[in-house]
């Protein structure tokens, strides 16, 4: 068997991944934006305060616009380091330089309040402009792609710096056989088959390398979870719950780099189809 490796606060590493599921954030007397929830654990003394806080009013004027989603985050500050992660998707930190992203906003799980965050004209995105560190989980490994590219809905994770996408329907995939089927019987939904999102101009794409969106969770819903004790449903001594497993991703494993730099400059930004 395999000795675990054990951390503590010396060996954690500092705004770096712990494992490819999970990311480690050292506050030093500084401030994050948490998307509530993604927080597992952490070591030190850490303050949590929702959104809206009085004494974070300052913050929020020059650091987060979206009111739609205000309830969904709070401002971590101290001094420790805290572990992020969700549903043991693949985690990564990225750093935007003096430009701007858009990004599912179920995938994003934490920014550094240098960079602002505003609600995108498309449903289900949040946009971050300026300079500064963020973390975000996607279902499986993010690839990178350059426009002019038709990308499935289900597999975008964002994209920087180049216009938002169109969407583009298949004539001839919805007037087949399959597509006259969907369209009279309603039966298997829509697919990146018949429907796609078009990018053209300069810019980079963000994917997972899986079709399978990640759905995003009520927070707050602790008991209603298996695996919690006194929770509904709960087996005390066994823990965990078994409807958060994650899809496996053979070979992905181990420490990770921070991840890569994306490109700054102007950009915009939009868009999910069927949330």
């Amino acid at each position: 068997m395999t000795t675990p490796v054990i951390f503590d606060p010396a060996t954690l590493p500092s705004d770096d991944n712990v494992n490819a599921y999970t990311f480690c954030v050292e506050l030093r007397g500084s401030q994050w934006f948490l998307q509530k929830g993604k927080m597992i654990a952490y070591y030190g003394r850490i303050d949590f305060n929702g959104v809206g806080h009085g004494r974070l009013d300052r913050l929020l004027r020059t650091s987060f616009h979206s009111p739609l989603h205000a309830s969904d985050w709070v401002v971590a500050e101290g001094e420790g380091k805290m572990l992020l992660a969700d549903r043991a998707f693949d985690a990564n930190s990225y750093d935007l330089e003096d430009g701007n992203l858009t990004i599912r906003a179920g995938n994003l799980l934490a920014f550094q309040p240098s960079l602002s965050l505003k609600q995108s004209i498309v449903p289900g995105f949040l946009t971050l402009i300026g300079t500064g560190k963020f973390v975000a989980v996607s279902s499986g490994p993010v690839v990178f792609m350059e426009p002019p590219i038709r990308v499935d809905p289900q597999a975008l994770v964002g994209w920087a710096d180049c216009p938002s996408p169109c969407h583009h329907y298949d004539h001839g995939y919805m007037t087949g056989v399959l597509g006259g089927l969907r369209a009279l019987t309603g039966i298997g939904g829509t697919s990146g088959e018949e429907h796609q999102f078009e990018f053209v101009g300069a810019g980079t794409v963000l994917l997972q390398s899986s079709e399978s969106l990640m759905d995003e969770v009520a927070t707050g819903a602790v008991p209603q979870q298996a695996g919690v004790p006194g929770a509904r449903g709960s087996d005390d001594g066994q823990g965990g719950s078994g409807s958060s497993g994650r899809r496996g991703q053979p070979g992905h494993r181990g420490q990770q780099p921070s991840g890569p730099r994306l490109p700054g400059q102007l950009g915009d930004l939009q868009r999910r189809f069927g949330l």
